[in-house]
């Protein structure tokens, strides 16, 4: 009768606690699939440069595709201002006539805002491949979302910059002082679209320039300098009259998108994951290019 039922014991206990073999606990091709593709690899200087020239040739000729609504755009550019006006923070007016008369300032200015905007960017970009690949495809990423959600505002939310509101006393820098800072003055007007101040990708990039380098930078030096690039940048963009503070307020926000989205892929924040690559093997993406290639006769 013992014997019995233990016997009958130790067969229940067999049913009702399967073993769990490995097969079970082994992921499926697919969510194998997505964590090789989530994986932080070293990147590849051909692929990169490919990348970035292929990406900036579509966000300017998505950009300057927008029709520019100029009716769309003064009328928002009217509202923007009266906001301001209500918040009291309506000072770009002041501060634009104020650098103005000194000449050699405003010069530097607009050439700040014609170059600087692509010259740090880039130099953060190789600094970060050079010395922090294994957080390179991430920080990338931040960029990459930044700029891609602002074409949506440029879209759909036209914006004149203060130097072309009708009715205000706003000095187009580059025009009074006969230089190249912006795309969208002078004989380079017709190259770019002069409605798509909302957002500013100027702050966009340069506070992803400051935020990349202060998180990532060991010299204390370097990362004062990375939180002064941001701020000098929107003093640069007010006092030449190419965008409202309320502009820079939408490149914030678009950045807090590329930052969210770069951590929902990456599982964490750029600066946190590993200095070097954890994964040394090419990108699937990459792999399956090669392999295309490889495979032509």
């Amino acid at each position: 009768m013992g014997e019995a039922s233990v016997k009958t014991l130790e067969a229940r206990t067999d049913v009702s606690s399967p073993s769990v073999t490995e097969t079970a606990t082994r992921p499926g091709p697919d969510r194998a699939l997505l964590t090789r593709l989530r994986s932080p690899r070293r990147p590849r200087i051909w692929f990169e440069v490919l990348l970035i020239g292929v990406s900036y040739w579509t966000y300017s000729l998505i950009r300057n595709a927008v029709p520019e609504q100029k009716t769309a755009a003064l009328a928002n550019a009217d509202w923007i201002w009266r906001v301001e006006r209500g918040l009291g923070i309506a000072v770009e007016e002041s501060v634009n006539h104020a650098v103005n008369s000194v000449t050699w300032l405003i010069v530097g200015m607009n050439y700040y805002y014609a170059t600087l905007h692509f010259v740090v960017t880039i130099g953060v970009l190789v600094w970060i491949y050079r010395f922090h690949p294994g957080r390179y495809a991430a920080t990338r990423l931040v960029l990459f979302a930044t700029t891609g959600v602002a074409l949506v505002g440029y879209y759909f939310y036209p914006l004149a910059p203060p130097r072309l509101m009708n009715g205000q006393d706003f000095v187009d820098t580059v025009l009074v002082h006969h230089t190249w800072g912006s795309m969208a003055s002078g004989n380079l007007k017709h190259m770019s679209n002069q409605y798509a101040a909302m957002p500013s990708m100027h702050i966009g990039w340069s506070l992803w320039c400051g935020l990349t380098i202060f998180a990532v930078a060991s010299a204390p030096w370097a990362r004062i300098l990375g939180l002064l690039y941001p701020t000098a940048t929107l003093v640069v963009i007010v006092a030449t009259a190419n965008h409202f503070w309320l502009d820079a307020v939408g490149g914030l926000l678009c950045l807090a998108f590329g930052y969210t989205v770069s951590r929902g892929w990456f599982g964490s924040l750029p600066h946190h994951l590993p200095r070097r690559p954890l994964e040394t093997s090419p990108h699937p993406v990459t792999a399956a290019v090669l392999n295309r290639f490889r495979a032509r006769p």
